[in-house]
């Protein structure tokens, strides 16, 4: 870069043969005195080494020479003052290249460098080459480092020590020498030209922005140092790092041009420290709608408090997407669990509260809560200290009014928990790998549609994707590959989850999940779980299995469809309920189980794939669909059933069930296959007035006969006679141990073959 041929600019003083009326024995400030007719100063006009050139006697302690013109001085330009002397006669004095530093006001600028090194002469006759450097940057070999607010310099020599001689100096040249520092690269403005220190200490925020602002389309280069940035700065150009930043947590750094993370590693040299600050940018900065890892994998020393690196907002609702890379928990003691155990009481007036907790100052928000009668994924949402109580994300449905419960906080990689509320945040082809030491991301209290899509997690030690509040509503998981690190226990030593929810409208689709104690805990309603294959397994053989999947509510209004559900099964319960006696409502409905796939191998044959779990008395079935299912056991004995209705707590109220509908499914490998309805023969081959049959192994969760719907004869009906008995006979239905029969009744004894549709429900 030379500014005179670029930009015309004219860095060159007068020569002294134009004249010594604009050549100062000052400051060279208008009004100072000039060297025109002055008793010390005289043209040569032939020196035979210099040509024309100015002779001066040395009259002053420092003789001072300085053009009167106002050479102009760039942030980013180096200019070289060289000027050649020789001495004539009398005492020999030293020289060098001197200045007068002007800013844009015109003032002088104090406490600045305003003069070389000094050169003395030591014979007569000999030619001295003097010079200096002068520019903005703290660079090797600039002489004179002049702030970014100088402007303009009157530039020449002093001639400093004896006086009385007489000196020859030759015309000064001021040259663009700004080459020497950038070599050939044309498209850099380096920090350093603008006055950047590195040192680490030296707050350099107004040398970048003045580089950011000098720019103009060229690359911003952060050349070898630790440069401070105490503040934000935006940068509107790119840039690049050959050294790093250190900046409060608090300092936003934004880059426009080239925002990713490997840019942010490039600034700060830490991986962690990296991924802060540009999340930190994306949630302050309008102009980027997402964050690309660019692939890295992010080695992470503890858990990442995504709140606390925003560090400005407890709320976000704009579109975001981090996305293409990987995170991966080193191992260390910053992942151990916080485990605290302690008293409290509860009461179902009050269902969301623990009340008179002890030791309440240890335990942590978003701990999981554990105890008896606490249901399945309950954690906390708040603490209040100074009034012992703890804020719960469900009610419990069985807890003592005192007992005691385990309070466990998990770490997660990502942990948003510290926002309150955080909107359409999306996570895309990323591995959140916990290495068996972390778990996955922690999602906001409040919220809505967080995105999980084409994401792997990987080896998560407690949870992949953890909801303690309903910053799940609307949360969309598709395409995700869960991978447990405990697939070699057996299923019932698993602890981890890969996901939970508590909140309405869950979509979870086409994801894999291998080996957990469960896929998925889904507290709201109005979800769609399809195309998913979660398998659990055990190496254990005919050993217990788990629920792959968790219904916390009684009336979930969600559809299963195209699942493949291996070796584990659907629980489908009211567990979140303070009260879960029924004494009015919809109780256990709007569940549509279509399409899936189930498959068991060496099962025992007590293993169902379909369990209802009521918590409270007279719950019953209100609205349940499982059509067009595939229920397949292999490698084992048959199974005795596909569902179960689980009497641990509770039993159904089979005579109050309605609108079941279990039609259409097949089974491979089980014995008693449940329809609803269900057609069956019933045939005499003697006459009686009173034809029974027990359909149990047909009716769904061991549920009652409600209704016949039907009653066709095959072939003609006929009395002890062989007469034709053409008459219709009636219905009783409930009848036999557990209501499991039904009854046929004529008029008089008949014999033959009927065809009869019974239903477990009232399908109106």
């Amino acid at each position: 870069m030379n500014k005179v041929i670029t930009d015309g600019i004219i860095l060159m003083p007068p020569a002294f043969g134009d004249g010594l009326d604009v050549w100062s024995s000052a400051d060279g400030l208008a009004g100072d005195p000039a060297y025109d007719g002055a008793a010390n100063a005289s043209l040569i006009a032939a020196d035979a080494d210099f040509g024309t050139c100015l002779e001066l006697i040395k009259t002053d302690a420092t003789q001072k020479l300085r053009s009167m013109i106002e050479t102009p001085v760039l942030t980013g330009c180096y200019l070289r003052v060289r000027v050649r002397v020789k001495a004539i006669s009398g005492a020999l004095p030293s020289v060098r290249i001197a200045a007068w530093a002007g800013g844009a006001s015109g003032a002088h600028i104090a406490g600045i460098v305003e003069a070389g090194n000094s050169e003395p002469l030591t014979a007569y006759g000999e030619i001295v080459e003097v010079s200096a450097i002068i520019g903005s940057g703290a660079r090797t070999g600039v002489d004179m480092i002049w702030e970014r607010n100088a402007s303009f310099g009157h530039f020449g020599l002093d001639l400093t020590g004896n006086t009385g001689g007489v000196i020859r100096v030759e015309d000064i040249v001021i040259e663009d020498v700004t080459s020497v520092f950038r070599g050939d690269m044309l498209d850099i403005v380096d920090v350093k030209d603008f006055g950047a220190v590195g040192d680490g200490i030296t707050d350099d925020t107004a040398a970048f922005e003045a580089a950011d602002a000098a720019a103009n389309g060229r690359d911003i280069l952060v050349s070898e140092g630790s440069f401070f940035l105490g503040q934000t700065v935006t940068f509107v150009s790119r840039i690049r790092f050959q050294g790093t930043l250190v900046m409060p947590d608090s300092a936003i750094l934004q880059v426009t041009q080239n925002y990713n993370y490997g840019t942010y590693l490039d600034a700060f040299g830490d991986e962690t420290v990296a991924f802060k600050k540009a999340f930190q940018a994306l949630f302050n900065f309008t102009d980027h709608e997402s964050l690309d890892l660019c692939g890295y994998n992010i080695g992470l020393s503890g858990p990442v408090d995504i709140h606390a690196a925003v560090g400005n907002k407890n709320t976000f609702s704009s579109r975001r997407v981090i996305r293409n890379g990987q995170f991966t928990a080193q191992s260390n003691s910053n992942w151990n669990n916080d485990v605290v155990t302690s008293s409290a009481s509860y009461s179902t007036n009050n269902a969301t509260k623990l009340t008179n907790v002890s030791n309440i100052a240890s335990i942590a928000v978003v701990s999981l809560v554990e105890g008896f009668g606490v249901g399945t994924e309950v954690f906390v949402k708040a603490i209040d200290v100074s009034n012992q109580t703890v804020t719960l994300s469900s009610p419990l449905w069985g807890a003592s009014s005192s007992q005691t419960y385990t309070f466990t906080r998990f770490k997660y990689l990502l942990d948003f928990s510290g926002f309150t509320n955080v909107k359409r945040l999306s996570f895309e082809d990323l591995d959140f790998n916990g290495s068996n030491n972390a778990s996955g991301v922690m999602i906001s209290p409040s919220g809505l549609i967080y995105h999980f899509r084409d994401c792997f997690f990987t080896s998560n030690k407690n949870r992949c994707i953890t909801s303690i509040g309903s910053g799940c509503s609307g949360m969309m998981i598709d395409r995700c590959q869960f991978l447990s690190g405990e697939q070699a226990l057996d299923v019932n030593d698993r602890i981890s989850i890969a996901f939970n929810s508590n909140e309405n409208d869950v979509k979870v689709r086409n994801n894999r999940a291998v080996r957990y104690k469960h896929f998925g805990v889904f507290g709201g309603t109005g979800n769609i779980v399809s195309g998913n294959h979660f398998f659990q397994g055990d190496v254990s053989g005919t050993g217990e299995r788990t629920a792959g999947i968790i219904f916390t509510t009684a009336n979930c209004k969600t559809t299963c469809v195209g699942n493949y559900v291996d070796n584990c099964y659907i629980e489908w319960t009211n567990e979140h309920d303070a009260t879960p006696d029924l004494i009015s409502g919809f109780s256990f409905g709007g569940l549509i189980i279509t399409g899936n796939i189930f498959m068991s191998s060496s099962s025992a044959s007590w293993f169902r794939w379909i369990h209802v779990k009521p918590f409270g008395t007279g719950q019953f079935l209100n609205g349940f669909t499982v059509t067009d299912n595939v229920f397949k056991a292999i490698t084992g004995p048959d199974l005795e059933r596909v569902e179960i209705a689980d009497t641990t707590h509770a039993v159904l109220n089979h005579s109050k069930a309605r609108n079941i509908t279990v039609t259409g499914n097949m089974y491979n490998g089980v014995t008693a296959r449940m329809q609803n309805p269900v057609t069956v023969t019933v045939s005499r081959s003697g006459t009686n007035t009173s034809w029974l049959r027990d359909v149990s192994e047909f009716l769904p969760f061991g549920g009652r006969t409600r209704t016949v719907t039907a009653a066709i004869p095959e072939g003609i009906m006929q009395d002890a006679s062989n007469a034709g008995v053409f008459e219709q006979p009636y219905a009783k239905i409930a009848q036999g141990t557990g209501g499991t029969e039904f009854e046929l009744t004529w008029s008089k004894p008949v014999k033959g073959k009927m065809n009869v549709t019974v239903r477990c429900d009232d399908p109106t």
